[in-house]
């Protein structure tokens, strides 16, 4: 009989007991370590993991296995690594991480594997999902989504082919990249965006004393806009600690290309405006729309319905009959540049596609929004309907 691969899983949240059942699909035996045993606890019951350990209760685990994974915030990853670097550990060993961040802590692990034979490799899964916790988790979180590896010196190329087939199942896009430019990447498309759309909320809520008209014309374009400020604080205070050398660099362009958009203004240079907001609009109708990055896209579609009595519970009975899972749900009162009555809000884009062709085939006019424009979906949605809920 064949023996099994063995894995050591810890942190038992969305990412981690995600990961876990990437691998135990993958045929590898996972043990799941969480502080909070009950956690890891539910995990093994949901079938994401084989067993539960505490972290006390872990070392035999961490000396038998041949991936141990580290699914913990990004403060946290390197004081785990130091407590796995004083401990014994299985010759050619990969240690990975899921951290936002990666310089530091390749640079950390280097330090205190050097002359051991564990092979380190930085990971970064961009992915997430609109819950949290190992209730939300399963294998096909990160299906599409981009799996940044960033190897350290202490891993070879054959271990990164490695990672990557045992990984197999989460079915990613995976890119390998230097730690450095790793962080000066995700600094400047993830990292100043989550600071710069809490700026944005925190102008609006001083503003708000002034007058209430603030906060109520905001819940259209301006809560999509900063969405993202709704993340987690105490993640995102570790994850631009640990990068604020690259967010500090991006902040010094930011404030010269404001200072120069302000010069405009001042100058009423109208031109110059135009041709600001017309090169920001070309750049970005270039990236790709349906592509999973660092920040979580949003699968919505926009939904017209009839003024009658239970229509939304039919729509969204429909939707439930076919097996789509409806994960939010909001009526528009304030739709500047946007059609339809109906906000819904898919896990994926897959789930959104199928919703789209169901309901257009109901006879709903349908609109999703593609490289920054409101469109119809199918025939049904050929104008902007009833304004009726």
């Amino acid at each position: 009989m064949t023996e099994r691969t063995e894995a050591v899983v810890v942190g038992m949240g969305l990412i981690g007991g995600s990961i876990a059942a990437v691998l135990r699909a993958r045929g590898l035996r996972v043990t799941g370590v969480d502080r909070l045993v009950a956690r890891a606890e539910r995990a093994a019951q949901r079938g994401l993991i084989d067993r539960a350990l505490r972290p006390e209760a872990a070392e035999a685990a961490y000396r038998a296995a041949d991936l141990i994974v580290l699914a913990l915030p990004v403060l946290s990853i390197v004081p785990a690594l130091r407590r796995l670097a004083e401990g014994r550990l299985k010759p050619g060993v990969i240690v990975t991480d899921v951290g936002s961040t990666k310089r530091s802590i390749v640079a950390e692990a280097e330090a205190l594997f050097a002359g051991r034979d564990v092979r380190f490799i930085g990971g970064h899964p961009m992915a997430g999902s609109h819950k949290s916790g190992v209730e939300a988790a399963h294998p096909d979180l990160f299906e599409n989504a981009y799996y940044v590896l960033c190897p350290s010196r202490l891993a070879e190329a054959a271990d990164v082919e490695r990672l990557k087939d045992w990984l197999a199942p989460a079915r990613v896009k995976w890119l390998v990249m230097d730690p450095a430019e790793h962080d000066r990447v995700v600094a400047v498309i993830s990292h100043l965006p989550h600071v710069v759309a809490a700026l944005l909320v925190q102008m609006l809520a001083r503003r708000e004393a002034e007058s209430p008209y603030y906060a109520l014309l905001a819940a259209g374009g301006f809560k999509d806009l900063t969405r993202i400020a709704a993340s987690n604080p105490e993640m995102w205070r570790d994850i631009v600690l640990d990068n604020r050398a690259a967010i500090l660099a991006a902040f010094e362009e930011w404030e010269t290309d404001l200072r120069s958009v302000r010069a405009m203004l001042e100058a009423g240079d109208g031109p110059a405006l135009e041709a600001f907001f017309a090169a920001a609009a070309r750049y970005r109708a270039r990236l790709p729309e349906r592509r999973p990055g660092a920040i979580r896209p949003a699968y919505d579609l926009f939904v017209d319905i009839p003024d009658r009595p239970g229509e939304i519970g039919r729509l969204a009975t429909r939707l439930g009959a076919a097996g789509i899972n409806l994960t939010n749900l909001e009526i528009l009162e304030l739709r500047e540049d946007v059609f339809g009555v109906l906000r819904l809000a898919f896990r994926n884009d897959r789930d959104r596609e199928r919703a789209a062709a169901l309901l257009v085939e109901t006879g709903y006019p349908v609109y999703v929004f593609s490289n920054g424009e409101m469109k119809a979906f199918g025939p049904a949605g050929g104008g902007e309907g009833g304004r009726g809920r």
